[in-house]
């Protein structure tokens, strides 16, 4: 059995998918933000960056949401998360799951948490560069899609699909949000019609962006 630590609507998200998807068993423990419970003794002991998610693997502790989501997709071949080792498919995978998370997850980083440049916010200069910088990524994933979509592989989907409906519903509250890229919002509305996402939702308390 797996244990996921996590908090709700956070990256964790698409390691809890997967999850679902595979079917395995598990257990959830929750992380509280609100009483700083990431940054506790006792969590920092299992994942000393002091964030979600962390999976418990046969009782040790490994964190990275795409670590974990490539490590869940291989130890489950059967649920097809991730294509036969290689193959083209599978470097393609690869390479889209390296490219969202070095291309969206540091940008949101900044959008979200400007108090780690030192500011309470960021200037209207810094949100607007920052704004374009992740609006350059949906153009990047638009143009993909809509040539060889609706999934990032063509026409099957994978787990790096979850990844990359996780990272646009980060975007719904920001003013110009993912779905407003119609390949993108199409992608979206697959994955957000799969019973994991639902269940997912079920679990985690959560409404918005279903």
């Amino acid at each position: 059995m797996y244990t996921l630590y996590y908090s709700p609507a956070t990256a964790s998200m698409v390691v809890h998918q997967a999850l679902l998807e595979i079917g395995a068993d598990y257990r959830l423990e929750l992380v509280d933000f609100d009483q700083d419970e990431q940054h506790g003794a006792a969590y920092l002991k299992l994942n000393p960056g002091g964030k979600v998610p962390t999976l418990l693997i046969d009782g040790r502790p490994v964190y990275e949401s795409g670590a974990l989501l490539t490590i869940l997709a291989e130890r489950h071949p059967e649920a097809k998360l991730i294509p036969p080792a290689g193959t083209p498919e599978r470097e393609a995978w690869l390479q889209w799951l390296v490219f969202l998370c070095n291309a969206l997850m540091p940008a949101y980083r900044l959008w979200f948490y400007p108090q780690e440049l030192g500011n309470d916010e960021h200037t209207p200069e810094l949100r607007a560069a920052l704004q374009r910088k992740i609006a350059k990524v949906w153009d990047h994933l638009e143009a993909h899609l809509a040539a060889h979509g609706p999934y990032l592989l063509g026409a099957n989907f994978s787990g790096v699909d979850l990844m990359l409906t996780m990272l646009m519903r980060w975007s719904r509250n920001m003013p110009r949000p993912a779905t407003e890229w119609p390949a993108l919002k199409r992608l979206a509305d697959l994955v957000r019609a799969r019973p994991s996402w639902k269940k997912l939702y079920e679990l985690e308390g959560l409404s918005e962006w279903a």
